[in-house]
């Protein structure tokens, strides 16, 4: 759960720590290399919806995680997902290749009949400024660079991605989670430059409808996107949402409406005191 004050200002995300949940929410979080603007306004007003986003911090700070996850049902069904999924990703905070984070929610969710999730997974790694990106059966995230002032959709085809080594053994790759299990996760690599932004989002954007009524998908998205001003990326979530909402007439979309933006500042992770670096041995050994 996140409370009232964490709303209000801009934190700095600690050494082993998670944070998030699926309350509504419009914030900024700090973590090394990255502000993280979040943005997740749940359906028809209600307090909590069906997206989950959580951000961790290991133990040195060279290791980010983003996750962003749209859960099949309400209610409880999404409180007991955003309780397992924080679980694991406190399991595998400290673990780089987050291809066994990714098994390991499908394993999860496959054990619980009837849960299924669709989520895209983001490592940050601050030695080499690279984003790693896992997407189990969701919206492809979009890159904007600062060189070319565009933005395209990523995965592991596009110029400039380093892709992962095939996961055949396992059949089936990057389903959503819960399909079937098991599932092997595949994933890739882009190295961002200072100024460059990488959004997550929740279908809903995907899905808002033109004139014809017919969903406009990527392409209508992409023609929003670079058409909204980028300058300031606390405001981009808000100046999208406002130009959907001019361009189809409709005042919200018609699902959770939920967009993490990662804005790259390139800095490194602070240099840890000795009590801190007790503090977070303790927290890697489970002694706090």
């Amino acid at each position: 759960m996140i409370n009232q004050a964490e709303q209000v200002d801009a934190r700095r995300i600690a050494c082993m720590e998670v944070w998030g949940g699926h309350d509504g929410f419009v914030g900024e979080v700090s973590v090394p290399g990255n502000d993280v603007f979040v943005g997740c306004t749940p359906h028809v007003g209600d307090a909590q919806g069906g997206d989950i986003y959580y951000v961790s911090n290991c133990a040195a700070g060279m290791i980010t995680r983003f996750v962003l996850a749209d859960v099949a049902g309400h209610g409880s069904v999404v409180a007991a997902s955003a309780a397992s999924l924080r679980d694991l990703m406190r399991r595998y905070i400290n673990t780089a290749d987050q291809r066994k984070f990714a098994r390991a929610l499908n394993k999860k969710f496959a054990s619980d009949a009837g849960r299924f999730a669709t989520a895209v997974l983001v490592t940050y790694f601050s030695p080499t400024d690279h984003a790693v990106i896992c997407n189990a059966g969701h919206p492809r995230p979009l890159h904007r660079s600062i060189r070319t002032g565009k933005w395209r959709f990523l995965d592991g085809t596009c110029e400039g991605t380093l892709a992962s080594a095939s996961a055949g053994k396992f059949g089936a790759t990057n389903l959503p989670l819960g399909i079937i299990h098991p599932t092997g996760y595949e994933q890739f690599a882009v190295q961002l430059e200072r100024g460059d932004l990488l959004a997550l989002y929740s279908d809903a954007f995907l899905e808002a409808s033109g004139s014809d009524g017919k969903p406009w998908g990527e392409d209508g998205l992409l023609d929003v996107i670079n058409s909204v001003d980028a300058s300031d990326p606390s405001q981009f979530r808000t100046l999208v949402l406002a130009e959907i909402a001019r361009r189809t007439g409709a005042p919200t979309l018609d699902d959770d409406a939920t967009m993490v933006v990662l804005h790259h500042n390139a800095s490194d992770p602070p240099t840890q005191s000795l009590k801190e670096r007790i503090v977070v041995l303790g927290k890697v050994l489970g002694l706090r």
